[in-house]
């Protein structure tokens, strides 16, 4: 009966579709042309060519950095839905992997494609069939960049880009990653926050991130975690919160193979909580923290 069993699982193992990245990069240009739709439908005068041209980078992405852009148009997703009047629904997380591929990615597309429908038939908008496209030789930063071209587009739709607040969230989530990072691996945590700096900017921040993100580069290549190069992202000018938010998301996605290595793949990172009244010195502060806190880690060994 075992080995009945066996044999069934293999069988439907090998008959799982493999969803390539240009499959995956097809399902966001329709989510493109769905946000594109709803712009003209509210009035909106809508430059797609200028979306397309903004954030765009050409990094070696790994999937994972792409499901994450993509959990980034979920949450502007419920900014629409709050500024309509709908609740909020709880962005999707997902257990840690090393090596994320793009079947993970596709399903986020698939659920992006629900909430805009769902928004679309409460506000009663009749909406043409699109068509599907296919495309070749798409990679993940393709995906990504696509994404990053729906995350701009809903800036317009929903008048506003990530508030201080969201970027606190976001902050506070990689603060919960590493807390059970460290007692996983039995580090003792004696750090605390410093005294705010009140003028710290949304470009300090950033400095910390781009800094958090070398350290966990460094854990990575010591037990041979594929890495990703975000040296792209530093900007000395003109930081917006959006920005940071944008950076403590790869930061999130680049923790989930640290949790995967080290045993902790139940450990799905916590939701992000509401917060209000928050400036960039209450980031700046607590993204500090952050570093101090990661870089207690000196090896990732103990976590095996």
């Amino acid at each position: 009966m075992r080995f009945l069993l066996f044999i069934l699982l293999f069988t439907l193992s090998l008959s799982a579709k493999n969803i390539t990245p240009n499959e995956v990069y097809a399902q966001t240009i329709l989510i493109q042309n769905h946000v594109h739709f709803l712009l003209k439908h509210y009035g909106y005068k809508h430059n797609h060519k200028k979306d397309l041209e903004k954030g765009l980078v050409s990094v070696k992405f790994k999937p994972r950095n792409a499901w994450q852009k993509a959990y980034e148009v979920l949450v502007k997703i419920n900014i629409l839905r709050i500024s309509h009047g709908y609740p909020r629904i709880e962005p999707i997380g997902m257990e840690p992997v090393e090596n994320l591929n793009p079947d993970m990615v596709y399903e986020m597309t698939q659920r992006i494609l629900a909430e805009i429908e769902i928004f679309e038939v409460r506000e009663d908008i009749k909406v043409p069939t699109f068509e599907l496209k296919t495309f070749k030789n798409k990679t993940p930063v393709d995906v990504y960049n696509s994404f990053t071209t729906i995350s701009t587009s809903f800036n317009q739709l929903n008048r506003s880009d990530f508030s201080p607040n969201y970027v606190f969230s976001q902050a506070m989530r990689i603060y919960d990653d590493l807390t059970i990072i460290l007692n996983k691996l039995d580090i003792k945590d004696d750090t605390i926050p410093d005294k705010i700096i009140q003028n710290a900017t949304s470009r300090d921040s950033l400095i910390i991130s781009m800094k958090f993100l070398s350290v966990i580069n460094k854990l990575q290549r010591d037990v041979g975690i594929e890495t990703v190069d975000f040296s792209t992202f530093s900007k000395d000018k003109d930081v917006t919160p959006s920005d940071v938010y944008t950076i403590t998301g790869m930061i999130l996605s680049e923790l989930q193979t640290i949790k995967a290595y080290i045993g902790l793949v139940k450990s799905v990172t916590p939701p992000p909580l509401i917060y209000m009244k928050k400036v960039p010195a209450n980031i700046e502060q607590l993204m500090s923290w952050n570093l101090r806190k990661l870089e207690l880690i000196h090896s990732l060994s103990r976590g095996k």
